[in-house]
């Protein structure tokens, strides 16, 4: 890129080594970038996806837990390799770290697709962690013959499924469906017919599929088929588990105040470790992000 380009900041995202976690891109001055610009970038930079700030940056108040930032919202875009998408969780992980490395430690408000999104940024020791809190969680039901296409381009059928836990789509920014497989055994083993569930997944807009398994009390792992974004999985999913969130609460397994932790990416090579505290409407999600550097150093 020139001189006169937008900077690209590199995050992995969920995790304290660059080697790890889900990595992403964020630009902190894109307000003179079209969408086209952004998403050549975002192909470019070939990561589940890139976050783009295109507005000033506000210094915030608070930890993100409830009222919004007083003294303005930060516009945000974030793009894919092969599209943009309204929200996405690790990518946010990844821009609140930005900031604290680049404005201060705080608060900070996004403004997103879906609303504003209340983020922080604060370093404890080495390590920077940030934390966002989501927009209004929810759950509905999977329609029968959505769950029959999704098993199917999967390979896996209902007896791959742990039905204590009823297949529904979760939200906390992003539609998700979430299957809850019958033990690790079946969610380590995934090969996914990628253009069909790329086509369901567009068509019905689900940003990523949310597979999972409890692993012991108050843990999970997780894997996230993300086909919708030209990506064949993510190894960390923030907005997925904003998502799962809404779905444990529907489902009467979780209530405000309780806390969970995602494990995701151990197939990848990449794991990642995804926090969750459930609120009355919304959920926080925190991780550390580590900087990626040009050389490949940390």
């Amino acid at each position: 890129m020139d001189h006169d380009s937008p900077r690209i900041e590199r995050f992995a995202a969920f995790s304290d080594s660059p080697d790890h976690g889900n990595p992403a891109g964020v630009v902190l001055d894109a307000g003179r970038m079209t969408p086209a610009q952004m998403q050549q970038v975002a192909a470019e930079v070939g990561y589940s996806e890139t976050a783009f700030v295109t507005g000033t940056v506000h210094r915030g108040v608070g930890d993100g837990r409830g009222d919004r930032d007083s003294t303005g919202v930060i516009p945000i875009r974030y793009f894919a390799p092969e599209g943009e998408v309204d929200f996405c969780g690790h990518a946010t992980i990844a821009t609140a770290v930005a900031l604290c490395e680049s404005v201060g430690e705080g608060g900070y408000t996004l403004g997103t697709r879906v609303g504003p999104v209340a983020v922080t940024g604060r370093r404890e020791g080495e390590r920077t962690i940030g934390t966002l809190r989501s927009p209004a969680v929810s759950c509905v039901p999977l329609e029968a013959h959505l769950l029959a296409q999704l098993l199917e381009s999967l390979h896996w059928s209902e007896q791959d499924l742990d039905l204590r836990f009823p297949p529904a789509i979760g939200f906390g920014g992003n539609r998700h469906p979430v299957l809850v497989a019958r033990d690790l055994a079946r969610l380590e083993s995934l090969a996914y017919d990628f253009p069909e569930l790329q086509s369901l997944s567009r068509e019905q807009g689900w940003i990523t599929v949310h597979l999972t398994v409890p692993t012991e009390a108050g843990r999970w792992r997780a894997r996230d088929p993300f086909p919708w974004g030209g990506v064949v999985e993510d190894p960390a999913t923030g907005a997925a588990a904003a998502a799962f969130a809404g779905y444990l609460r529907h489902h009467g397994s979780a209530g405000p105040g309780d806390r969970f932790v995602i494990t995701q990416g151990l197939e990848m090579g990449r794991p990642s470790r995804i926090e969750v505290e459930l609120l009355e409407e919304a959920a926080l999600v925190s991780g550390s992000a580590t900087r990626i550097r040009p050389d490949g150093g940390d």
